[in-house]
């Protein structure tokens, strides 16, 4: 039983499921809310290894944007921003969700030939996008250094007006409470250990807490995607490196918008609460290791103070890393396997907590017709195999 001050039921497993879901993050909680609302499929169980909410979804750093380069990025990361801007209403339940904007410097030539190549590809593809000049980014942002005696001089900047940050464990308890209210069963402290195939169809699941019999299985786990895909004998062009993120001691209001540089390798905000939320590069190395490294920070903290000199007193208060799963061309797969009835939500690398909604939605239209939603097809397994591949490293870059 549930103490009914709790916010979901914390059930046992039962014995079969239509659907299980492997993952109780963001992704994963989305997809069994979409499958009960738009397909009305309820018999559903998402299991996770430790505690909801406790993987990527509470390890990023909350930035939502759509204005990706190619048509078929754009196009999902829009469906998703559009569902973003009604879900505190739709979940009954306040998200923060603040579309405060999002800019993306340009310290080079080459950065803004970029940039104004994507604002002209957005505004193509129905997407919101502006360049600003350098004297408009300091107008938009008042707190950056755009001297032009600076190291890496701001030249100008896109930016996406409808982008913005939430509050990432409100969006994974809301989902949560709202996938329970549909019956679904969020069964934590449940680790998947291999899968049973009989054929060439996956039947069932097997986990630390007993075989759970399964009609499809879809796999929503981040970084660990790879690991689990290969007890089914399916080898993913997946490669997991820990995302590396802290948080300052609170502050007064200062930065109103969001900051994004891919030359000095920093993207900033500031939280509700007042902490300067920063993010950086990946790790070169491959490592489930959420933990935060010296070298990076520094480098992180070198990039932020050649932004905002006005931030060289700020104290560090914690560190931490997300692990991404970044694919060959830098977008998410999305789709079937060779195992039938198993299914794979991967490879969003830094991206994934802007793809919330979007990518529960289209991955549950997959899973309950079978066929692959009209945003989700071009993101399939076998692009790799036909080379029609989406790269999305350019305009990904610093959160691919």
């Amino acid at each position: 039983m549930t103490h009914p001050e709790f916010l979901w039921r914390n059930p046992d497993p039962k014995p079969a499921y239509d659907v299980v879901i492997v993952g109780g993050g963001g992704h994963g909680l989305a997809t069994a809310y979409y499958l009960a609302r738009n397909h009305g499929i309820t018999n559903v169980a998402v299991l996770e290894k430790g505690w909801l909410a406790g993987g990527n979804v509470a390890r990023n750093t909350t930035i939502i944007r759509s204005n990706y380069l190619w048509d078929e990025s754009a196009a999902i990361y829009e469906h998703s921003l559009k569902l973003w801007e009604g879900l505190s209403a739709e979940l009954d339940y306040d998200l923060q969700f603040s579309q405060r904007g999002v800019l993306n410097l340009a310290h080079n030539l080459g950065d803004v030939r970029e940039g104004r190549r994507r604002v002209n590809a957005n505004r193509l593809n129905g997407v919101d996008a502006e360049w600003l000049d350098a004297d408009e980014v300091k107008k938009f942002c008042p707190i950056i250094n755009v001297s032009g005696r600076a190291r890496y001089p701001v030249m100008g900047a896109t930016l996406q007006r409808r982008g913005g940050i939430a509050k990432h464990d409100h969006v994974a308890w809301a989902l949560a409470r709202k996938a329970d209210a549909y019956g679904i069963d969020l069964i934590q402290g449940c680790e998947v250990t291999g899968f049973e195939i009989t054929g060439s169809r996956v039947t069932a699941v097997e986990t630390s807490r007993g075989r759970i019999a399964a009609g499809k299985v879809a796999l929503a786990s981040a970084g660990h995607t790879s690991v689990l895909a290969e007890r089914a004998g399916i080898r993913l062009p997946l490669q997991s490196h820990p995302l590396q993120a802290l948080v300052s001691e609170l502050l007064e209001p200062l930065l109103d918008c969001v900051v994004m540089s891919n030359a000095v390798h920093v993207y900033v905000s500031q939280a509700h609460k007042g902490e300067l939320v920063m993010g950086a590069g990946i790790d070169a190395y491959n490592s489930y290791g959420q933990r935060g490294g010296i070298h990076v920070i520094e480098a992180q903290m070198a990039a932020a103070l050649e932004l905002f000199p006005i931030f060289s007193r700020v104290r560090v208060l914690r560190t931490w890393a997300g692990i991404v799963d970044v694919s060959p061309d830098a977008s998410p797969i999305i789709g079937r396997t060779p195992v039938d009835g198993f299914y794979i939500n991967a490879g969003w690398g830094t991206g994934g907590f802007k793809a919330t909604p979007g990518s529960g939605w289209v991955y549950a239209h997959t899973i309950a017709e079978g066929t692959p939603h009209p945003l989700a097809e071009p993101f399939a397994l076998d692009r790799f195999t036909t080379g029609a591949l989406i790269d999305e490293h350019g305009a990904a870059a610093v959160a691919h």
